[in-house]
């Protein structure tokens, strides 16, 4: 097998012919694929409701977002429910996959645990651009905030969470185990009010 400055010393043509083969043999490294929060339909995206905003009391505004989390053989996703003001996470769930029956699934959790909130702000993931989402909000009468393309800022508290998550709280990766695997450990405390 040749080594890569072999690769890289050997001819443009040679290199992809290298390619090919590893890609008809199915061999790619595992991480995850690029686009990860495609866009839905244009119908579904709304403004950011939360430019200057007061925001005095709990349930008034919740934020949510996915991110991944490591595993030893792939990846597993991370889902959260974060509410504003107090930074309290009102929900969250763990897939190995990202569709929106999931997304739902967890803020209709959340929603019976803690109540309704005025807001909701989410990404523009194909995840929260779905008719399902945007019916489950409506049909709950929450206002339906949206971050700009491009601006992690605008969901800085949930961005925050999963700096911590990911950097200062390994405890909490042990939690982010297959349904299989954290039925035989027995309850794990999970991130609910982790901040």
């Amino acid at each position: 097998m040749w080594s890569i400055t072999d690769l890289r010393s050997r001819s443009y043509r040679e290199v992809q012919r290298v390619r090919r083969l590893l890609r008809k043999m199915g061999l790619m490294a595992i991480f995850p694929k690029r686009n990860l929060s495609k866009l839905g339909k244009a119908e579904y995206v709304y403004p950011y409701l939360l430019r200057n905003p007061e925001i005095s009391h709990s349930n008034q505004v919740w934020q949510i977002d996915i991110t991944y989390i490591p595993m030893a053989k792939g990846f597993m996703y991370l889902v959260a429910v974060i509410d504003v003001y107090s930074r309290f996470v009102v929900g969250w769930d763990i897939s190995n996959s990202m569709d929106a029956d999931w997304v739902v699934a967890t803020l209709e959790e959340a929603l019976a645990r803690h109540g309704k909130p005025g807001i909701v702000n989410s990404g523009q993931g194909s995840q929260f651009t779905c008719k399902k989402w945007v019916e489950c909000l409506q049909g709950h009468n929450i206002q339906i905030s949206m971050d700009g393309k491009g601006r992690a800022i605008d969901n800085v508290y949930i961005e925050r969470l999963w700096r911590t998550v990911k950097y200062e709280a390994d405890q909490i990766r042990s939690a982010c185990l297959p349904e299989p695997a954290r039925k035989r450990m027995g309850v794990i405390p999970g991130p609910e009010g982790f901040l």
